[in-house]
């Protein structure tokens, strides 16, 4: 059982990290037991160097270990707000949406629109809503993310040694292979498989968080494959990112020629608007599947319908007078 820490210690506190706690990032240790306390001021103090480890200091994605010393300043912020209640009809969506679960696993096709975990602005995100729904389940992780308005699988710990394993089998190539489905303007070349592109985060003076391909940036590769043609008009293609950075695909598919569908930071708003009217209302991005090796050696595949809406709207995009034509493996244009 983790060692609760005070919400907001108005002197210095030493605590020794736990066996259950082993593998954590420093800033999900202190997000996970400083409750309340905003990111931004986590991060501050991690950066500034007011939070150290075994005396020294750490970077934000620096993994505690058993016996670690964490030192953790003084921190006066207000007391936190008491919990959002889920309601019922979000509680009777998530259980529906449940696509795999065992002793030590979850994997959830999320709704659209729902962000994965409470932040600025939004006061209850799918683990909180979990955690309230399964109350007897005393340790529910987020493995990985997914944009607010992305729909698909995500994968949500059980235990501490699933999240753990997890977690490596991420940074492992090959491990874990996340497959997307997005509807992108334009015609999609079959000759286009690959975009390898370094993507830098770059905050605006509004505050506003955007990505943008750079010489600087990470490497960042994104495979695609197309799936079916609507004319010129649009392509639903497949992308499976070999790297995990923030908004890789969608910027990937911007950087190709052919933005996604519904995306307001980085789409057409003109074909937006139109899109809307076929009743394409979201960004049209899918995790529409995830492969992984379980710790005991079995292989998992795990699919995630398209919702309804994203069917409704590629079938209105055909009657218009678009193809529609489903492009075979390996075939050329």
């Amino acid at each position: 059982m983790s060692k609760n820490i005070a919400a907001a210690p108005v002197s210095v506190q030493f605590v020794e990290v736990t066996e259950d706690q082993d593998g954590q990032r420093i800033d999900n240790f202190l997000r996970t037991a400083l409750k309340g306390v905003p990111k931004s001021l986590i991060y501050r103090i991690v950066r500034k160097g007011e939070l150290r480890v075994n005396k020294k200091r750490v970077k934000p994605d620096y993994r505690v270990k058993p016996g670690d010393l964490v030192r953790i300043p003084p921190i006066r912020v207000s007391a936190p707000r008491e919990d959002v209640p889920v309601k019922q009809g979000l509680a009777d969506v998530l259980e529906a949406a449940v696509l795999y679960e065992d002793k030590d696993l979850i994997i959830i096709n999320k709704p659209s629109g729902l962000a994965v975990h409470g932040g600025s602005g939004v006061s209850l995100g799918l683990i909180e809503a979990l955690r309230q729904i399964r109350p007897e389940q005393r340790f529910l992780e987020l493995v990985h993310r997914l944009d607010r308005d992305t729909s698909g699988c995500i994968m949500v710990a059980k235990k501490r040694s699933m999240l753990k394993f997890l977690h490596e089998g991420l940074r492992q190539k090959g491990r874990i292979t996340k497959i997307y489905q997005a509807l992108v303007v334009g015609r999609w070349s079959t000759r286009t498989h690959q975009v390898d592109a370094p993507l830098n985060k770059n905050e605006l003076k509004s505050g506003e968080r955007i990505v943008r391909v750079q010489p600087e940036g990470k490497p960042s590769i994104t495979l695609f494959r197309v799936l079916r043609r609507f004319g010129m008009t649009a392509t639903l293609v497949e992308a499976q990112p070999v790297t995990g950075r923030t908004h890789q695909i969608r910027v990937h598919a911007q950087f190709a020629g052919h933005p996604i569908i519904g995306d307001e930071k980085y789409g057409v708003d003109e074909l937006n608007r139109e899109m809307k009217a076929l009743g394409i209302r979201r960004l049209f991005l899918h995790a529409a599947q995830l492969r992984l090796t379980l710790p005991n050696g079995e292989r998992l595949r795990v699919e995630a319908p398209l919702e309804l809406q994203l069917l409704a709207g590629l079938a209105r995009l055909e009657e218009t007078g678009s193809d529609g034509v489903e492009v075979q493996e390996g075939s050329n244009e």
